[in-house]
């Protein structure tokens, strides 16, 4: 998908690789490979999100690595001379060519999956005047206010069980108010493809512009 100057390709689950003068994933997981990464995010610890095997399979030297402080000690076994970067809940990182990070709270209300007082993370992106926020594994929560008319494109959690169901998501997307939401964390571990249509419908109800991606 183009959005302005930016390729913005899903790879499943929560994966995503995002393209303008840099290469940018985020939580890549279960992936075959690909172009080697300027820049890799990392939401939280969890297997299915911060993946060495599949970070093994992009990183080169000088990959800048941004993740949670508690994902650094398996993310400083790799090999390649990469750039760790920790970020906190409210912190923001600049990077390089117009590229900066933020740390958006990101956890459960009513589950014990993602605790808040791990302070794992959502990102907001911003690359060149865009704005893409990531929410991580996250429920509808309170923060979420914060972003209301702030984003651009909102990649939001609809599959259910460790993270908001279809219909809060789509409350949340409601309450960010983005130019386009795109529905993710569905297709293999939990959620399918009839949640993401749903989320498209209910977003669309709302009137707000809504996408479903075909996995890279």
């Amino acid at each position: 998908m183009k959005i302005s100057d930016i390729d913005l390709m899903w790879l499943g689950h929560s994966g995503f690789l995002i393209k303008n003068n840099k290469i940018i994933y985020i939580d890549p997981y279960d992936i075959s490979g690909g172009e080697k990464a300027d820049i890799i995010l990392i939401t939280h610890p969890h297997y299915d999100h911060c993946s060495i095997a599949d970070i093994e399979k992009i990183i080169k030297d000088g990959t800048i690595v941004v993740c949670p402080a508690d994902c650094q000690s398996k993310i400083a076994k790799l090999d390649k001379g990469i750039e760790l970067r920790t970020i906190d809940v409210g912190e923001t990182i600049e990077l390089d060519n117009g590229i900066a990070v933020g740390g958006i709270p990101a956890y459960n209300t009513n589950k014990p999956n993602h605790p808040k007082s791990e302070r794992w993370l959502g990102y907001l992106l911003k690359i060149n005047g865009n704005s893409i926020y990531h929410a991580g594994d996250t429920d509808l929560i309170p923060e979420m206010k914060k972003l209301t008319g702030k984003v651009q494109v909102a990649l939001l959690p609809v599959g259910g069980s460790v993270t908001m169901n279809v219909q809060e998501a789509a409350q949340a997307a409601a309450l960010i108010k983005p130019s386009l939401v795109l529905p993710m964390h569905y297709g293999s571990i939990v959620g399918s493809v009839r949640d993401a249509e749903i989320f498209k419908k209910l977003c669309v109800g709302q009137g707000i512009k809504a996408e479903i991606l075909e996995k890279e």
